[in-house]
């Protein structure tokens, strides 16, 4: 399955994005209210610059207490990011976020974010491809 399919299925494909600068204790809220596990930090709404997810959150909070939730969120967020594209494979995302052990990947085209797929979303694709398979092999063999 591709990432195109992926998002598809999802519906919404829109992007949480935040502000470079803004704290992350505002970055946590939105976290919180919108049940969402990252936000991704772009200056123009467009592009991504980096990403910030609860895990970052926690770690600093552990590391340094509350006192990080007045950072800005350019400071703990990953700015190495790691992306795919529509045409990517669901099998080859799995294993860039295993690599990577990380649970979100921005979907970008042409340099521009179009949409975050969830270690979540593409283990029920490959969960839904994997019951397809498994049929239409038991089709074959019951001779249907």
């Amino acid at each position: 399955m591709l990432v195109q399919q992926i998002l598809k299925e999802k519906g919404d494909a829109r992007v949480v994005t935040v502000q470079p600068g803004t704290l992350v204790r505002d970055a946590a809220k939105i976290l919180a209210d919108r049940r969402i596990g990252t936000v991704v930090v772009s200056g123009d709404g467009e592009t991504a610059d980096g990403i910030l997810s609860e895990r970052d959150i926690v770690r600093e909070l552990g590391n340094r207490g509350a006192a990080c939730m007045s950072d800005q969120v350019d400071e703990l967020m990953t700015s190495k990011l790691v992306t795919c594209s529509l045409a990517d494979d669901a099998v080859g995302v799995l294993e860039k976020m295993t690599e990577g052990r990380f649970r979100h990947m921005p979907v970008v085209e042409e340099g521009k974010l179009i949409g975050l797929i969830t270690l979540g979303d593409v283990v029920k694709a490959r969960l839904s491809e994997v019951a397809m398979e498994k049929d239409a092999l038991e089709g074959m063999i019951m001779g249907h």
